[in-house]
């Protein structure tokens, strides 16, 4: 498992959400809610866990 910090604006976060959500390689296991940095109002960060996904025996 590998937890990720994803930082940057509230657009970026989304587009790269989806990005991982999508890939088939990637399980995503947990997405925290957004929090604001300090001292901007323009990025966030969102705290991710992620694991390989289990390919079915073929």
């Amino acid at each position: 498992m590998l937890k990720i910090r994803l930082q940057g604006t509230t657009n970026d976060i989304k587009w790269f959400q989806k990005i991982l959500q999508r890939d088939k390689r990637i399980n995503v296991l947990e997405m925290s809610e957004k929090y604001a940095n300090k001292g901007t109002k323009k990025y966030f960060r969102v705290y991710a866990e992620i694991d390989k996904a289990v390919r079915p025996e073929q």
